[in-house]
């Protein structure tokens, strides 16, 4: 039996036991408005194809957004329904063999990112500077746009890669931003408090120490730091690991901060203390008198006022308002948990992915709203 040409063939043998071949039966069974419309979706690829060769993750992203919008207005306008991605993604594909990411699922993604960042202006100003993976799990996870605007923008702020991304949005930092207990409109200027009140949240998730019940603090501490590359994830972009247990003396006495950062953004050091159970007022007055040694030995000229951070197992936030409210030393006080039980990714890497990686992990309908790592 011979075919007139190679449609014909995929649209009479798609039907081998086994094996399906997700396509419209035949272009002719389309209006003429697909042609002119798949035409010039075909242009419109060949003038940016040369900037996504050349890896322009944002070229990429906002010809993804162009092909959602161009399939959002042609549906709504048409009235083509989903079965028309099917032979959209088989025509891209044949006129575009060397390019990846024309697959049908991809291409519901992109009316799909299309249809939840409507202006092209956010898109090109923020969103596109997130690799498309990112994109993904931005649409996956999260329902709210003011939500999915937060994480893209902390997800170019922050370097994150898609693993870190996920855990972020599974631990809901934008929910946690912000929220310690402290004194920094009283101790600092602005705009420094309002920075400051920022980088600290509450609580600090530590669930990567497991879920054994920590009675001692050298115990946090020395878990901490055996997963300081995890621990500083967690504290947030800026921190810089200074030393464990930093012996001070004063008076003939040994004292020992138990943990010092420095906060590149904030130019200030950071003392963090850890207490394995309640916060109690009288935390404050030990932290009040480290600051002000780390003030006057350790601080240069050039630097801000150190930080104190408490992190206790639990506190009363009505105590622990007062209990700062008498100093001038800036401190907050926030509680650490180790509830949430889920591991990080090995690798905490930023690098973009290649096409032929999201086009791997998106041919599985299994991997929908999941996060790799």
């Amino acid at each position: 039996m011979e075919y007139k040409d190679k449609d014909q063939r995929l649209s009479l043998g798609k039907k081998k036991e086994g094996v399906i071949f997700p396509l419209a039966s035949s272009i002719e069974g389309l209006s003429k408005g697909y042609q002119l419309f798949l035409a010039e979706l075909k242009r419109k690829i060949k003038n940016e194809r040369l900037r996504v060769v050349l890896a322009s993750n944002a070229a990429l992203v906002s010809l993804y957004w162009d092909i959602g919008k161009s399939i959002l207005e042609k549906q709504k306008d048409e009235g083509w329904g989903a079965k028309v991605i099917d032979r959209l993604s088989y025509d891209l594909k044949k006129e575009f063999p060397e390019m990846r990411g024309f697959s049908p699922r991809n291409l519901k993604y992109m009316r799909a990112f299309a249809q939840v960042w409507p202006k092209k202006e956010i898109v090109q100003r923020v969103i596109a500077q997130i690799p498309w993976r990112s994109n993904i799990v931005l649409l996956d996870k999260l329902e709210k746009p003011e939500e999915r605007f937060w994480y893209a923008v902390q997800t170019i702020k922050n370097g994150w890669s898609q693993p870190v991304l996920c855990v972020q949005i599974e631990a809901q930092a934008h929910m946690r931003g912000g929220k310690a207990v402290n004194n920094f409109k009283l101790s600092l200027s602005s705009p420094d408090s309002d920075m400051a009140k920022q980088v600290f949240k509450d609580p600090y998730l530590f669930d990567f120490l497991g879920t054994a019940d920590i009675r001692r603090e050298k115990e946090i501490e020395q878990a901490l730091v055996d997963h300081i590359q995890r621990f500083l994830l967690e504290l947030g972009q800026g921190f810089a690991f200074v030393g464990r247990q930093v012996h001070l003396e004063l008076g003939g006495n040994d004292f020992y901060l138990d943990l010092l950062f420095y906060h590149l953004k904030l130019r200030c050091f950071v003392v963090v203390e850890l207490k394995a159970g309640d916060f109690m007022p009288e935390h404050v007055g030990k932290m009040n008198m480290y600051l002000s040694v780390v003030d006057d030995v350790l601080r240069h000229p050039d630097d801000k006022r150190t930080i104190g951070l408490l992190l206790v197992r639990r506190k009363n936030k009505l105590i622990a308002e007062y209990a700062l409210s008498g100093y001038s030393k800036p401190m907050g006080v926030a509680q650490w948990e180790t509830k949430i039980t889920r591991s990080l990714p090995k690798e905490l890497k930023s690098s973009l992915p290649t096409i032929e990686e999201i086009e791997t992990e998106l041919s599985s309908g299994k991997d929908k709203g999941k996060c790799s790592g």
